[in-house]
Order: structure tokens, then C-alpha cells, then sequence
């Protein structure tokens, strides 16, 4: 049995953050998505995925995060099936097969494929502590991504695709990637995307033409959505119109408000004030997983917390400059806020390797 001293070094900061992002989220789904009788019963499921999320953290915490470092592989290859299948058999939903349907529930495995790669990268950069850093390192960690990447963007997911590569380019940057190799593999990012853009999908080349040559007059699709963001986001002033109180919200101007879009449902209802509490809420849960990460006893450990560090930071930040026009729509939700079920699920996963690393920074003492 554990000892008291186990549960001194759980980092109730972090589990207290993400337990009030996630009651925050709930009371923004449910104001985005008042009066619509359709999409009400997603406000019990989101507040299921919270429950079972919780559990999640506690379970993860408890287990040792060294064991992951044995299932790495059994993780990895099992979400590579999934994809496999999905990419077979999956249901097409917005012109991608992105999700299995279990009932009146969607698993994306997309998802999991997230937490299966910064385990699968923790692990192999344990392991090569002491390999040169030169191109064949760089190489066989491109391809434990690459691995999982390709099926995901066979799907397709860009979204999901450049949230993989953006993790792979952070933790292999920390692990000692030189200079040269960093120009040289930015250059060969350019590159890919010049070159692929012709072989996207039309609606994903459709997002990126109209962000740079956008058409006000347009009442549908993504430039529509993102105008009615700015909208709510500029009448929300300093202190937003209160909650439920939101006009571009109540009356249904934006889409996918409860998912992509909540953060401007943020900054109508509650203002400037409201989103800059938010995203200080976002960046108190980022900060807490590099504090983890910075503590962790071992390599394996610290590019855990590092990598789900990584995953909250890139999603929360494309989801918000989505909201403000920054950067074309792609559809990342914003972390434990945005509705969805697979996605939390992960990210709670995520938290609970955070604190399991956290909880074990020094030497346990058992009965």
C-alpha cells in the first residue's frame, strides 16, 4: 500500500486547474448550445467525459509512468490498427472518416494517436541517451510519427497530422537537434507544403485560399464562421454581455460555437477579461505539466510531461488564433473547454502521466 508520502508530491495545482477548465467548459457548451434541442444532450456527455476523466487521472497516477515505457510499443502498433481500420471502414463525416461510432458515441482514434506518439518518442529518446545526433537519430524518430502520421492524414487530418509533426519537431529539438539539422528540416517543411498543397482536399484548400483572399459578402463555410467570431470576440468589449447573454452566440450566427468556435463564445459573454483569464488558465496547466518535466527522475519521465506540455500548448494556441483570424480554420478544439469526448479523454490521459511523473520525482517508500 502507498504511504501519505505518495500523495505529498501530487500536483493538486495542476488536477485543480484542469477540474475548473473542465466545469468552465461545460458552462460554455451549455450557453453555446441553449435552445437547440439537438445538440442538448451533449452537455450530459460532456460532463460523462469529465467524470470518466477524473477517473482516468487518478487511475494513471497511481500506475507507475515507467510501465508505459514497456507498452510503448503494444500502444503504438494497436492505434496504427485502428487507423488502419478506420481508413477501411471508417464513417465519413465533414468529407473525412475520422471516427468509429459505438452506439450514439464517436471514438476518434485520431485522438489517441497523440499521447501513443509522445509515449512512443519518449521511450525511443530514453533509450538513444547516448546516440550521436546526427541524421539517423533525426530519422528513426521521424519515422516512429511517420508511422502513425500517415494514416491520419490518409484520412484525411491535416489538423491531427501537423499537431504529430509539431510534437516530433519540439521533442526532438529538446533532445539535442542541432541548428543545421532544425534549417534543414524547416526547408524541407516549406517545401512539402508548396508541393502538397495541389493534393489537399478542396475544402482544405478552400480554407487556406479564402484566409488570404477572403470574401466579406460570403455567407457560409469557413470565412463566414471566422467573421462572425470576430464579431462576437469585438462586442464582448472588456467584460463581454454576460453569460448566455451573447448575441452571436444565442442567435446561432456562428457554427460549431461549441467546439472550434468557443472561444469567441468566451469573449462575447465574458470580454477581453474573460478570454485573458482563460488562456492565463491554459498557461498555469502548460506550465504545471514543463514543471513535471523539469522534476522527472528519468528521460522517459520528463519527455512525457514535455510532450503533453507540447499537445496543450500547440492546440490551445491554433484554436485561438483560428478564433482570431491569424491562421486559416483547422479545426482543432480548444483543451478541456471545446466539447468532445475522445479528445478529453486523451487529454486526461495526459494529465495523469503528468502527475504520475510528478508524484515519483523522488525515491517511494512502501509497506
Amino acid at each position: 500500500m502507498l504511504r501519505g508520502e505518495f500523495w505529498r508530491h501530487f500536483d493538486f495545482w495542476l488536477l485543480g486547474a484542469v477540474i475548473l477548465a473542465n466545469a468552465f467548459g461545460v458552462a460554455m457548451i451549455r450557453s453555446a448550445i441553449a435552445g437547440n434541442e439537438t445538440l442538448l444532450p451533449q452537455i450530459n456527455r460532456q460532463i460523462l467525459y469529465a467524470g470518466i476523466g477524473l477517473v482516468v487521472v487518478i487511475v494513471a497516477t497511481i500506475l507507475d509512468y515507467r510501465y508505459w515505457s514497456s507498452l510503448s510499443r503494444v500502444l503504438y502498433f494497436g492505434t496504427m490498427l485502428f487507423l488502419i481500420i478506420l481508413f477501411l471502414s471508417g464513417i465519413a463525416r465533414f468529407g473525412a472518416a475520422r471516427w468509429f461510432e459505438v452506439g450514439t458515441i464517436l471514438i476518434q482514434p485520431g485522438e489517441i494517436a497523440k499521447l501513443a506518439i509522445i509515449i512512443a518518442l519518449a521511450d525511443y529518446f530514453a533509450r538513444s541517451q547516448d546516440a550521436r545526433r546526427d541524421w539517423f537519430w533525426i530519422a528513426k524518430s521521424l519515422l516512429i510519427a511517420f508511422g502513425l502520421m500517415i494514416w491520419i492524414l490518409l484520412q484525411p487530418n491535416l489538423s491531427t497530422t501537423i499537431v504529430i509533426m509539431v510534437i516530433w519537431v519540439a521533442m526532438v529539438w529538446v533532445n539535442g537537434l542541432q541548428i543545421k539539422h532544425l534549417a534543414a528540416i524547416i526547408a524541407a517543411g516549406l517545401g512539402v507544403v508548396l508541393i502538397g498543397f495541389p493534393f489537399l482536399q478542396d475544402y482544405q484548400q478552400q480554407r487556406v485560399l479564402t484566409f488570404f483572399f477572403p470574401d466579406p459578402n460570403v455567407r457560409h463555410g469557413a470565412t463566414y464562421n471566422v467573421l462572425q467570431a470576430l464579431i462576437a470576440l469585438g462586442s464582448g468589449g472588456w467584460f463581454g454581455k454576460g453569460y448566455s447573454q451573447g448575441s452571436q452566440t444565442q442567435l446561432r450566427f456562428m457554427k460549431v460555437r461549441h467546439t472550434d468556435f468557443i472561444f469567441s463564445v468566451i469573449g462575447e459573454e465574458f470580454g477581453l477579461i474573460g478570454a485573458v483569464l482563460t488562456i492565463a488558465l491554459l498557461l498555469f496547466i502548460i506550465f504545471r505539466c514543463l514543471r513535471a518535466a523539469r522534476l522527472a527522475r528519468d528521460t522517459f519521465g520528463s519527455m512525457l510531461a514535455y510532450g503533453v506540455a507540447i499537445l496543450i500548448f500547440f492546440q490551445s494556441a491554433v484554436n485561438i488564433a483560428v478564433n482570431l483570424n491569424l491562421i486559416p480554420v483547422t479545426g482543432l478544439p480548444l483543451p478541456f473547454i471545446s466539447y468532445g469526448g475522445s479528445g478529453l479523454l486523451s487529454l486526461m490521459l495526459g494529465i495523469g502521466l503528468v502527475e504520475s511523473v510528478a508524484v515519483r520525482h523522488k525515491p517511494l517508500e512502501f509497506k
